[in-house]
């Protein structure tokens, strides 16, 4: 019948309308999120951005209203992680949580980084892990004046231990060594506790180390504490100096954790989860925690954490260049 059929049409056209309408308010950056957000941290379980992945997502998911879901993705120092992320949609439902080594150090010395920094939307950044330059109890340097006058004395037959060739810590020790004009032997370990054990057992006489991962043995004189790689004292070794105030002026070095997505998202939701992140960091108890992690608090907004992640790589690529070492 003409009626039943105009009926059915008209139910038809809203049925049509509502999921038309549903499916633009999904897409509404004014929305977001309407469902779960995958946040992908670029570690195993209990490493630095699964730690703190953990936390943010926890506090986003009662922030924002919809579960921010995370997910270990480790290898390749960040680099498996990076790929997921910037073959994603720019939808905002994949984000990543990831370091220097996975968008920075990584595209300048890893040809299977076959990705860009253009090819990542940055959020913010959050935090800095400091290192600390430690010497074995036997080097009798008790200054970091006195170490760079015995290594001075010694080029290239005193040693220093990393994470793995082009790990933070080796860079660090790099760029430190070409602004003291020292030589040193690097000795690479597999990750920072086969270099403290290193230390312990005086197969190397210094490195420069996570804070947490030397802190207790600092304080028991296990080894020796010289200068913290950043511009600023670590609130949990307030007595040990920065390089920058023994006269290395400027000397910031650090592995710089950060939010990012794939290339392309929408500002408004860009801006949604800069704003949340930068409450969430200052709450009181993710400070507190974040202190005890080694981590220093670097939120700063878009923009700034945009051009640090450009000023990041190109740091990162000339201390590779000059090292030969990498992408072949």
């Amino acid at each position: 019948m003409p009626g039943s059929r105009i009926a059915k049409a008209a139910v038809h056209v809203a049925f049509c309308t509502l999921i038309m309408l549903s499916a633009a308010r999904a897409e509404d950056p004014s929305a977001y999120p309407s469902h779960p957000v995958r946040l992908l941290a670029a570690s195993a379980p209990g490493g630095n951005p699964d730690v703190l992945a953990r936390l943010l997502g926890n506090r986003l998911s009662e922030t924002l209203g919809s579960a921010f879901v995370v997910e270990n993705v480790p290898g390749a120092g960040g680099v498996l992680a990076a790929k997921q992320v910037a073959a994603a949609k720019p939808d905002g439902y994949m984000l990543m949580l990831n370091d220097s080594g996975g968008v920075a150090i990584n595209i300048a010395m890893n040809a299977d980084a076959n990705y860009a920094i253009k090819d990542f939307t940055p959020i913010t950044a959050l935090a800095t892990l400091p290192t600390v330059l430690v010497v074995k109890p036997s080097v009798p340097a008790h200054s970091l004046d006195e170490f760079v006058k015995l290594v001075k004395s010694k080029p290239g037959k005193m040693s220093f231990g990393s994470a793995g060739a082009g790990s933070i810590h080796q860079l660090t020790m790099v760029i430190f060594a070409q602004r003291a004009g020292i030589e040193m032997l690097h000795v690479p370990y597999r990750g920072g506790t086969g270099l403290v054990n290193a230390l312990l057992t005086g197969e190397i006489d210094a490195g420069w180390s996570g804070i947490p991962n030397v802190l207790s043995l600092i304080r028991d004189g296990k080894v020796r504490a010289l200068c913290i790689s950043v511009l600023k004292r670590d609130e949990t070794l307030p007595e040990v100096p920065t390089c920058d105030e023994l006269g290395y002026k400027g000397f910031d070095v650090a592995t710089m954790l950060g939010l990012q997505g794939p290339a392309g998202m929408p500002p408004a939701i860009v801006a949604r989860l800069q704003q949340a992140t930068a409450k969430i960091l200052r709450e009181p108890e993710m400070t507190k925690r974040m202190v005890t992690l080694g981590m220093q608090l670097q939120e700063n907004g878009t923009a700034q954490y945009a051009q640090f992640m450009k000023d990041d790589l190109a740091r990162y690529t000339a201390v590779i260049d000059t090292l030969h070492i990498g992408k072949k």
